[in-house]
């Protein structure tokens, strides 16, 4: 029997899992930690676990034989490391064995009006992560820009090889947004998709995002979101 429907909603349980990526950021986090989150994410099936670059081995190992992915982060959270650095980041997670790729766009750069390096920087990982086929996600840490800004960030991410924009790390002063969403989704040209991360804690914040066109979820509550869709399936 397959799972029911939420009311209201066209996501199944199994389907909404496929479109979270798992995460554990905090900086106090120990490694018993990510083997709980890595054992969580096999439990319900999610699609990533999304971690620091110094967990990556550890998550690969925990992971072994299961469908999750690993993520990770790259010049996180604030996107100011050099263009260099970024690119050893992306070379040594990929070495530890990560499936994705975070990456902060440069948000200084891109505000000072400097888009051929911001361009030249996502190129450059991007084309490394294709090279190695990986993919890649620019987070643009939207509580930061204008909504022009916004829209020319994705549009530029697009156009250098991104495959995801991400609106935001968790480490600025908001997170993801609807209207975000929705902006950023008109933006891009379809060929790029978008990921909404940050303050995605309830299955109404979860689906609204979806509605507005995101195709993946970046959150810490995944297991509180599959909790509380269980409870209302079973309670339909």
């Amino acid at each position: 029997m397959s799972t029911p429907l939420v009311p209201g909603h066209r996501y199944r349980q199994p389907d909404l899992a496929r479109l979270i990526d798992h995460t554990l950021l905090k900086p106090t986090a120990v490694p018993a930690d990510f083997e709980r989150l890595c054992d969580e994410a096999t439990k319900y099936g999610f699609w990533s676990v999304c971690i620091p670059p110094a967990n990556v081995k550890l998550a690969v190992g925990r992971l072994n034989g299961s469908d999750v992915k690993v993520c990770t982060v790259v010049g996180f959270p604030f996107g100011y490391n050099s263009s260099a650095a970024k690119i050893v980041e992306v070379r040594q997670a990929i070495q530890d064995g990560t499936d994705e790729i975070d990456m902060v766009m440069n948000i200084g750069a891109f505000k000072g009006g400097n888009r051929r390096f911001v361009s030249s920087e996502i190129r450059d990982v991007a084309s490394l992560c294709k090279g190695e086929g990986k993919l890649l996600k620019v987070i643009l840490e939207c509580c930061y820009l204008t909504d022009e800004e916004k829209a020319s960030a994705a549009r530029l991410a697009e156009s250098m090889g991104a495959d995801f924009v991400k609106t935001s790390t968790g480490f600025g002063t908001g997170g993801a947004t609807v209207e975000d969403v929705s902006l950023i989704c008109r933006a891009l040209s379809g060929a790029t998709k978008v990921k909404a991360s940050s303050g995605v804690d309830s299955l109404d914040k979860a689906f609204a995002m979806l509605d507005a066109g995101a195709e993946r979820l970046g959150t810490s509550s995944s297991c509180r979101l599959m909790e509380e869709l269980t409870r209302l399936n079973g309670t339909r």
